[in-house]
């Protein structure tokens, strides 16, 4: 039997602040999201000025990071590569860039994703509140 490390409020706060604070010092209007290694949503925050879209493009994008255990930026580059038959994967809708997994001890355990600005600057947002843990 494996002892697993999960993601705690502490650390979703932790990765939400320093997104946060990456979003607003780029005056970048996002949502957020973050899930638990098994794509389930531990936290959602749609900035002032966010898109209602994005509030459903964000958890997307985490939940596609966290189950393929991989940024969602390689789905998107494998599409847009001519493999449109990926298009049809089962239960993975957030294929665009800005989700990132979380990865403890080479294991995931989560993964973030953000909405609202260019797919880069998503990825980004989403790289920076995952530098907070530390890992």
């Amino acid at each position: 039997m494996k002892t697993r490390t999960s993601l705690e409020l502490n650390d979703v706060k932790a990765i939400a602040a320093a997104a946060e604070a990456e979003a607003l010092h780029h005056q970048w209007a996002v949502t957020i999201a973050i899930v638990d290694d098994g794509g389930h949503l531990l936290w959602l925050q749609r900035l002032d000025g966010a898109a209602p879209l994005s509030a459903h493009i964000a958890p997307a994008k985490a939940h596609t990071a966290a189950l393929g255990r991989r940024e969602s930026k390689g789905y998107e580059d494998m599409i847009n590569g001519g493999r449109y038959s990926f298009l049809s994967a089962p239960t993975i809708d957030g294929m665009l860039e800005g989700g990132v997994p979380i990865f403890k001890d080479g294991v995931c355990i989560g993964a973030v994703g953000v909405s609202g600005v260019k797919s880069s600057e998503d990825a980004q947002i989403a790289k920076a509140g995952i530098t907070a843990l530390g890992l």
